[in-house]
């Protein structure tokens, strides 16, 4: 039988209370600037993909999000001071990186399967620089499983030092823009290994973000490296 997804009472509130806290936050810290909000689904379920520079970027999609999509983070946030905190509180959902984490992936089959969004990054990790990572094949996993629609999210200036530029009054730029939500395309499967095409898909997830992103956030994804997504799929 299906595990329902059920998201607690406490979590429930405490995104709801730490939701307009965050919003207030970025916009007394930056300068806000949104694009494409719609373009986001408002209804059923979906998956959010956005470029991970740094700690600052969950936080800021969902404080201008329309709803609290559930969050799948790396699982030694929990071992952080005050980001696991703030994981616990939100009832994000932990998973163990380099691993097939079958709880973690049975709570996110779960929450789409009720028709939660779900928030997650390709790359796997932060990049502590504005360009790109190659991205990991995971959520291609959850793609083909689900067939759910993917919006892309571009984010533009949450590098490391945005909180000591806020607090010395620079008042920094927090660009969002969101895509048009996509479904993974087939692959021509072609002499290609199963894992191969995977990667494929997730590359092509990448390059739908770097068509939103200012050329020296695309790191891997750029121009400089076209062939990393012409031709994918």
């Amino acid at each position: 039988m299906k595990r329902l997804y059920q998201i607690p009472l406490q979590n429930q509130l405490c995104r709801k209370l730490l939701t307009p806290i965050f919003r207030g936050l970025f916009h007394l810290l930056g300068k806000v600037e949104i694009e494409g909000a719609q373009n986001i689904p408002t209804r059923g379920a979906y998956v959010v993909v956005f470029n991970h520079v740094s700690i600052f970027d969950p936080p800021l999609i969902v404080a201008f999000w329309p709803t609290q999509p559930e969050i799948l983070g790396a699982v030694d946030i929990w071992n952080r001071p005050g980001q696991s905190t703030l994981a616990r509180l939100y009832g994000a959902i932990p998973i163990h990186r380099g691993e097939v984490d079958r709880t973690a992936m049975g709570r996110v089959l779960a929450a789409l399967r009720i028709g939660r969004p779900l928030l997650v990054a390709p790359e796997g990790t932060r990049s502590h620089t504005p360009g790109m990572n190659p991205a990991k094949s995971g959520i291609v996993y959850v793609l083909e499983r689900t067939g759910v629609p993917i919006v892309p999210v571009g984010v533009v200036g949450t590098t490391d030092d945005f909180f000591e530029r806020a607090i010395h009054a620079e008042k920094p730029r927090l660009s969002m823009r969101i895509g048009e939500s996509f479904f993974l395309p087939p692959v021509d499967e072609t002499n290609l290994s199963p894992k191969e095409i995977r990667q494929r898909k997730a590359d092509w997830i990448m390059c739908k973000m770097a068509a939103l992103l200012p050329e020296n956030y695309r790191g891997v994804y750029g121009r400089g490296r076209r062939s990393a997504c012409a031709g994918t799929v």
